[in-house]
Formats: C-alpha cells, sequence, structure tokens
C-alpha cells in the first residue's frame, strides 16, 4: 500500500498575502534541517484537475521566539538535492515527472 498524505492541512499565505491550504505528504531529514513536501489542498475535483501537481518544498526553521516556521528554499543546490531526496522516497508511490526530463513534443 502506497503512502497517502497523513491528512495534517496546513495553511499559507501566498506572495500576494492569500491564503493557500496545503496536505503535508512527507517529511525528510537531511544535513541537521528538516524539509516538509506539500501538495495543494482541493474542496473539489475538478480543482485537482487543473492544477499543475507541483510538490511545494519547505525548510523548517526556528524564528526569534524559538517557534518553527516554514522557509523557502533558497539555495538552489540546496533546494535540487532535496528535491531529488523527496523524489526518491515517494517514486514508488505517485508518479513523478521531473521537469528536466519532459519534451515539449506535442502529438
Amino acid at each position: 500500500m502506497g503512502r497517502e498524505p497523513d491528512g495534517t492541512l496546513i495553511t499559507l499565505l501566498d506572495e500576494n498575502g492569500e491564503e493557500k491550504e496545503f496536505e503535508h505528504l512527507a517529511s525528510l531529514e537531511y544535513e541537521g534541517s528538516t524539509y516538509v513536501a506539500l501538495i495543494p489542498a482541493f474542496q473539489k475535483p475538478e480543482e485537482l484537475v487543473e492544477s499543475d501537481g507541483n510538490l511545494v518544498i519547505l525548510k523548517i526553521e526556528s524564528d526569534d521566539k524559538g517557534e518553527d516556521i516554514l522557509v523557502t528554499v533558497d539555495d538552489d543546490d540546496e533546494f535540487y538535492t532535496v528535491s531529488k531526496k523527496f523524489e526518491k522516497m515517494l517514486e514508488n508511490e505517485y508518479e513523478i515527472i521531473d521537469d528536466e526530463d519532459e519534451t515539449n513534443d506535442v502529438e
């Protein structure tokens, strides 16, 4: 049986200040840091069909008060490495399409 999203919903603010809801898919530890993979949470099946299906990968850090916060991974090498680790972790349970491997051919 494949890994299912754990049902934990997380609300994040996008770049426009709008709330977006995501479901926690997986977490992993890498070089002393914790990363999470999230997928958009949809209320209607047609929203899922229309989505791009991209994972959102964020890093857990502590703020000034010691509270856990989710931050973007700004370092390209770090993001690439963590993305590949998530792909490897999830490849047997989900269809993973690597943007680097896609072609623009249309049949």
